[in-house]
């Protein structure tokens, strides 16, 4: 049996975490979490998570949660060729972790909000649909700069810095219908990863029986559904 588990469920943090382990060729268990029931919530999985969130691992008798601690885990105990890590000290792992933090600090909270108020919010606030929107674009700018100057975040080496950044930068046309042609660096660098080979069996971990057109009809339906309510804000 593999000494990894990972519980996790088809997000963009999930994504995170499942491709780290793809990418350093490691076997593992998947137990797919359905979020929408809340069984993160449960007694038993609080005992992995304390804060009820997916991803988490178990290796085995070690839990690891938070996907930034995930990654930095799984690759500085697995990752001794440094295939998607920079060697701890070095200038250039000193920019991994910038760049990690970056996406952990700012694109995944900014965007997460800007996905709760277009997609799932009980009551439509224009305000914060374009509060969040724009932040998340304005954060996108931070990294086409960036890419504009380097291949990947940290350097030249694709690492977990750009696999955090993409989790959340590919789901961003689908489910807010932003545009990323705006950020030409930023489109280019993200249709490079989607090629890779683990990039493409890690963002379908946990397997899905929902087919890409589904899923983005279930983003417009969600879309409409706000787009039909009254604006909820103060006036």
């Amino acid at each position: 049996m593999p000494p990894i588990t990972l519980y996790t469920w088809p997000t963009p943090n999930g994504f995170k975490a499942s491709i780290t382990l793809e990418e350093l060729g490691l076997q593992y268990k998947t137990e797919g979490l359905n979020i929408g029931t809340n069984v993160q919530k449960e007694d038993w999985f609080l005992k992995i998570n304390p804060n009820g969130r997916i991803p988490a691992i178990l290796d085995g008798d070690q839990r690891v949660f938070e996907t930034g601690a995930i990654m930095l885990y799984l690759t500085d105990k697995y990752d001794p060729e440094r295939k998607i890590s920079y060697a701890p000290g070095s200038p250039e792992y000193v920019e991994e972790l910038s760049w990690l933090m970056f996406q952990m600090g700012g694109v995944g909270p900014m965007q997460g909000q800007a996905n709760h108020f277009r997609l799932f919010a009980s009551a439509r606030s224009d305000y914060g649909i374009k509060r969040y929107i724009d932040e998340t674009k304005r954060l996108y700018s931070v990294l086409e700069s960036r890419l504009q100057e380097s291949p990947f975040l940290a350097g030249p080496k694709y690492t977990i810095a750009d696999i955090a950044n993409f989790s959340w930068v590919r789901a961003a046309p689908n489910s807010l219908e932003i545009d990323l042609s705006e950020w030409p660096a930023l489109q280019k660098w993200a249709a490079e990863i989607e090629k890779r080979d683990a990039v493409k069996v890690g963002v379908d971990v946990p397997k899905s029986d929902s087919t890409p057109e589904q899923k983005i009809e279930r983003y417009r339906s969600a879309r409409a559904r706000i787009d039909g309510m009254t604006n909820s804000d103060m006036h």
